[in-house]
């Protein structure tokens, strides 16, 4: 049994190019300082004195701008490569970081925050078409698995980092935000070399060269379902922790172990859950699957107790459910593109889940204000099953073409 399973781990890893491995080295570095943005608020109102308004004003802000740097990343992507913007985001972002802690002011620290966002953010559609570039077909969709265990992984550290570095000195968060993304870039320019071409060498263009995105019916369908799944999916990371706490008394600790539980089984289990998947059902099967589950996995507190087991079960389920989606939602959108247009298409996706970012908590906290905690709940499971039978509809629809 331990060496059967010792055996399928080992081939869930096979196969995937080292560019692939170091970019996801890369990330992980980016990301172990991913520490600012999640103690913004408290940063803000407690440090700072802002009122929870400004707060949330800024906080909107970063969405705004990781929307633009989506946006302008994915262009620039198309226009230059992936590879100089990368080292670009990283390195600028680092600066940035380390920047915006010496903005004081409301104005200052709300136009830094935007900056920031948008030149940190552009690094996401660059990175995107980079591990397109490295894979191959067959296993594409694990190299995005791979570079989700980073960013998970590196979540996971920084969030405990932060959470310490908070309790000593809101500064050192900046500093040491900042200092990962130089590090990450100066990894980079280290270990990789500039790419010249922007098409993936030996792989098949599958979209129609110079077809734009933004004129792609199909796609910019399937983005509008990105949205509204992704809405429903962020309430894990805004408003059912506060659910949590408010209604059901569980401890911070409890809350912050359900959040690790999360990155936990996807690091442990995803790379071999794609392993066994990949390539042998189209990818909108996975995904209206896992957007079901999803959808599944947040009413479970209205119908049963209020317990931690429950709790516990339901971000088991709602975490099989992004496993299944969001590593296939990636085959997808790559299925759909050239290497004339790839930046483009991805900075549209990349766009789609930063305005989830923005909707999550803001419709989400609305909804509870005036209907209560259980209609959120509910409406997230009818709009995630909603959005399954679009995913599905697309799937039939390429099946019939």
């Amino acid at each position: 049994m331990l060496a059967h399973t010792i055996s399928l781990y080992r081939k869930a890893y096979e196969g995937l190019s080292k560019e692939n491995w170091y970019l996801s080295l890369v990330m992980f570095i980016n990301r172990s300082g991913t520490m600012v943005i999640p103690f913004m608020t408290i940063y803000c109102t407690q440090k700072l004195g802002f009122s929870i308004v400004q707060a949330g004003y800024i906080m909107a802000l970063f969405g705004a701008g990781a929307i633009a740097g989506a946006f302008l990343g994915g262009k620039i992507t198309d226009k230059i490569g992936f590879y100089w913007l990368q080292v670009g985001a990283l390195l600028s972002g680092g600066v940035l970081f380390i920047v915006l802690g010496f903005l004081e002011s409301f104005a200052a620290l709300g136009i830094g925050t935007f900056v920031l966002s948008l030149c940190n953010e552009s690094f996401r559609p660059a990175n995107a078409t980079a591990i397109v570039h490295y894979s191959s077909v067959e296993n594409r969709t694990r190299s995005y698995s791979l570079n989700r265990l980073a960013v998970n992984l590196g979540w996971a550290f920084g969030g405990a980092l932060g959470g310490f570095l908070a309790s000593v000195n809101y500064e050192l968060l900046f500093w040491v935000d900042g200092f990962t993304n130089i590090s990450a870039g100066l990894l980079l320019l280290k270990i990789m070399k500039p790419v010249k071409t922007r098409h993936a060498a030996g792989q098949p263009e599958t979209g129609t060269p110079g077809n734009s995105a933004y004129r792609d019916k199909v796609y910019l369908f399937f983005i509008v379902l990105t949205i509204l799944f992704a809405t429903c999916f962020f309430q894990l990371f805004s408003m059912q922790p506060v659910f949590f706490k408010t209604e059901w008394n569980l401890t911070e600790q409890f809350i912050g172990s359900l959040m690790a539980l999360n990155g936990l089984i996807i690091a442990t289990t995803e790379m071999v859950i794609i392993h066994k998947l990949e390539g042998r059902r189209p990818p909108l099967v996975f995904i209206t699957l896992g957007v079901v589950l999803t959808g599944l996995g947040y009413p479970l507190v209205n119908v049963l107790p209020a317990s931690a087991w429950v709790a516990v079960l339901g971000v088991v389920i709602i975490t099989i459910g992004e496993i299944y989606s969001l590593p296939f939602m990636n085959t997808f959108w790559i299925s759909r593109t050239s290497g004339n247009n790839r930046g483009e298409y991805a900075g549209l996706y990349t766009m789609a889940w930063s305005a989830a970012q923005i909707l999550a908590p803001a419709l989400g906290s609305q909804i509870i204000r005036y209907f209560g905690y259980a209609s959120l709940w509910w409406g997230v499971g009818l709009v995630s099953l909603f959005s399954a039978a679009g995913f599905f509809f697309i799937h039939k629809r390429s099946m019939s073409n």
